[in-house]
């Protein structure tokens, strides 16, 4: 198996219903632009008040791809 190299990379996703989509939204929107994704690990979640109510549900996802070189 040849060796390989891995990217991390942090993300925030907001949603309005809960943290699990919330990271879901980060994870979905990364996978659209990046390829070889391999762990999504969440690091941290919180939410937005407004007026003494949850108004937001966010989720920090540190996710992993796989780093591609051109070969010659």
């Amino acid at each position: 198996m040849a060796d390989s190299v891995y990217k991390i990379i942090e993300l925030v996703g907001t949603s309005t219903e809960s943290w699990e989509k919330a990271a879901t939204v980060a994870v979905e929107t990364a996978a659209k632009s990046l390829h070889d994704l391999r762990i999504a690990e969440v690091v941290e979640l919180d939410m937005q008040l407004s007026e003494g109510k949850v108004s937001m549900y966010r989720a920090k996802v540190r996710l992993s791809f796989k780093y591609h070189t051109e070969e010659a």
